[in-house]
């Protein structure tokens, strides 16, 4: 019988949920049985992943879906390596805790309450604006 050692083994004790499966590599096991192979896979999976990610972050300031593109590489590195899985599983506990929050009906009532008082007073401001200064076209400003 032969026992392994490092993270592999440690990985393998700790308890799994029925929700969330096991930590650790996702490589095909011929992958994971060489180790020249595995680290390559590793370094490409890494390298995608971080190409993913830059992208992701380059959306925050430019158009596009920057925090959904940063998951997605996130996801990525989460098929090889632990400590994404558990980033991962930390970002899903989390927006399925603030979804509950959210669903909450006096939560919910605040939140429809604040809107609304937000949205009269913004209509209030407009409506100063417009009869103190009149309303006036951008582009007939110099005219």
């Amino acid at each position: 019988m032969r026992t392994e050692s490092g993270p592999e083994a440690e990985v393998g004790s700790d308890p799994v949920d029925e929700d969330e499966p096991r930590l650790g590599s996702r490589a095909p096991r011929f992958i994971r049985a060489s180790r020249p192979l595995h680290l390559s896979w590793q370094v490409g999976v890494f390298l995608v992943g971080l190409a993913v990610v830059a992208a992701g972050a380059a959306m925050l300031v430019l158009p596009g879906p920057g925090w959904v593109v940063i998951f997605a590489g996130m996801a990525i590195w989460a098929t090889e390596f632990v400590w994404a899985q558990l980033v991962l599983r930390w970002t899903k506990r989390k927006v399925k805790e603030a979804a509950k929050k959210a669903l909450d009906p006096g939560v919910r009532r605040r939140n429809i309450i604040l809107t609304v008082v937000g949205g009269v007073i913004a209509a209030i401001g407009c409506g100063y604006y417009v009869w103190e200064f009149g309303f006036q076209l951008p582009w007939s400003v110099g005219s």
